[in-house]
């Protein structure tokens, strides 16, 4: 279950390893953030840092441009204007090697049609630290990742055999054990049950409480409340707001931004935000 044998050494030299960023200070910076495709901006004008040690969830409706900003925070896709620093590298020139060492990305679908077993999928994210001082760390990292990802007993199971949901959990186990100090998470939540929901945010949580930079595009206005320490709103590509789940859960800018009627209230006894469509009796919204 070597990441080094099953995929090949990288490099034959040892090479330096990335410095972890204190928690605290900025792990990803960008500025001036957009794209413009066929004429249409996509996202324009962001910038946004994120914190080691810290989780930020980014938030709004379909086609907010949640996703493209992922992108190319990840230097995934180059960005029309703008920059993005990570850990003190830009994106755009940073060798593709170094950037796996910096951040892990869970796309929102992961397309794996090859036969590999879950335990060489998660063995993949050991791959970037082939040649360094961390490759070492490979059995623990992968023992790790399956334990927190609750497929410690899918070993032996073929990707392509699992449910959606099983291979989300298996994607994010993969993310966890390539041990980057930033986190990237695509509407991470989206195929699970209720119960794996809670499991994989509460690992989105614990990661950032160690100094991880986490953040993850979410709908669930819940969970994002729950578990991030701020929630980025994206609207028609643009960053509208940005501050605490109480700060920025409202009902007016909730409103204007999903175009629905919402409720926010508070549980009566923790005090947690909780956001829903305000409907009627019967279940329909009310004007």
């Amino acid at each position: 279950m070597n990441a080094r044998n099953m995929l090949g050494r990288l490099t034959t030299s040892r090479q330096p390893l990335p410095e972890k960023p204190v928690p605290g200070t900025v792990a990803l910076s960008a500025r001036g953030l957009g794209l413009r495709i066929d004429g249409t901006w996509l996202l324009k004008d962001v910038d946004l840092d994120l914190a080691a040690g810290s989780f930020l969830a980014v938030v709004g409706p379909n086609g907010a441009g949640k996703s493209t900003l992922l992108s190319l925070l990840a230097g995934d896709q180059p960005p029309t204007t703008g920059t993005v620093n990570l850990g003190g590298v830009h994106v755009a020139t940073a060798h593709p090697t170094d950037l796996a060492r910096r951040r892990a990305v869970l796309p929102q679908r992961a397309v794996l049609s090859f036969p590999f077993t879950v335990a060489e999928v998660i063995a993949m994210g050991r791959a970037p630290w082939a040649g360094t001082d961390a490759e070492g760390d490979d059995e623990d990292a992968i023992g790790w990742s399956l334990s927190a990802a609750g497929m410690t007993g899918f070993t032996h199971r073929r990707y392509p055999t699992l449910s959606g949901g099983e291979q989300a959990r298996a994607s994010f186990a993969r993310i966890l054990a390539q041990s980057t100090p930033v986190l990237l998470l695509d509407e991470p939540t989206a195929a699970l049950d209720l119960r794996h929901q809670e499991q994989l945010m509460q690992t989105a949580r614990e990661r950032a409480n160690s100094g991880q930079a986490v953040l993850a595009v979410l709908h669930d206005l819940q969970l994002a409340a729950a578990y991030a320490d701020e929630i980025a709103v994206l609207h028609a590509g643009r960053l509208v707001e940005r501050g605490t789940p109480t700060a920025v859960l409202t009902e007016p800018l909730l409103e204007e931004v999903y175009q629905l009627p919402i409720e926010v209230l508070h549980h009566p006894v923790t005090g947690a935000v909780m956001v829903g469509p305000r409907r009627s009796s019967k279940g329909t919204p009310t004007p």
